[in-house]
């Protein structure tokens, strides 16, 4: 069980980033809690605690005539507690990087599986591209290893008998994230090859 195996990594301090208080019904959004992908500007320094309070504030104030105008929030059946609590903290929080080497390395890509290789960029076509996109491919590469080694764990922990319809859709998802990871990775490349395609 994922709570059980990843319990160790948290009672070990493996985890990178500061220890936050995990707040039961809450799911701790990466943009609020570390300002990853939202404009820290917007909140004027707030902490993710206090932007938390922010939006949660800011929704309960929410007037009836705008509400249906918002957004809808679709949450599912609820998970098992430890389990929610378990991916709630570790998705809110950068393992180390010496984990993630270590738990990569236990799951190789299967050798009848080479779509779960990742592909290197050629060699010639490299040294045509810039340093901005080739340093945004190696994130993506690094992304992409990590990805691969998730869905061959997922993978090897089923028992070798009909997937059941969630398991199904766990891999679907996984491995089209995988692909239109690489779809973005040709795209960012191919008008840097050709530029006369940019408008």
């Amino acid at each position: 069980m994922i709570c059980s195996v990843k319990r160790s990594y948290i009672s070990a301090g493996l985890l990178g980033g500061p220890r936050q208080r995990l707040v039961q019904g809450c799911i701790m959004s990466p943009t609020l809690g570390r300002g990853a992908y939202g404009s820290d500007s917007e909140f004027g320094g707030m902490s993710g605690e206090h932007r938390r309070m922010y939006d949660i504030r800011e929704a309960q104030e929410l007037p009836a005539m705008a509400s249906k105008f918002a957004i809808p929030s679709q949450t599912g059946k609820p998970l098992q507690e430890e389990l929610a609590a378990s991916i709630n903290y570790i998705i809110s929080h950068q393992l180390q990087e010496q984990v993630m080497v270590e738990t990569t390395e236990k799951y190789h890509t299967p050798g009848n599986c080479a779509s779960l290789n990742v592909p290197a960029v050629n060699s010639s076509i490299w040294g045509y591209i810039g340093g901005g996109i080739k340093a945004q491919e190696m994130k993506l590469q690094r992304i992409l290893k990590l990805l691969a080694s998730g869905i061959t764990a997922f993978a090897m922990s089923l028992d070798g008998g009909p997937l059941s319809d969630v398991q199904q859709d766990a891999l679907a998802l996984m491995c089209n994230t995988h692909f239109e990871i690489n779809c973005f990775r040709k795209n960012a490349i191919g008008p840097a090859l050709n530029p006369s395609n940019v408008r």
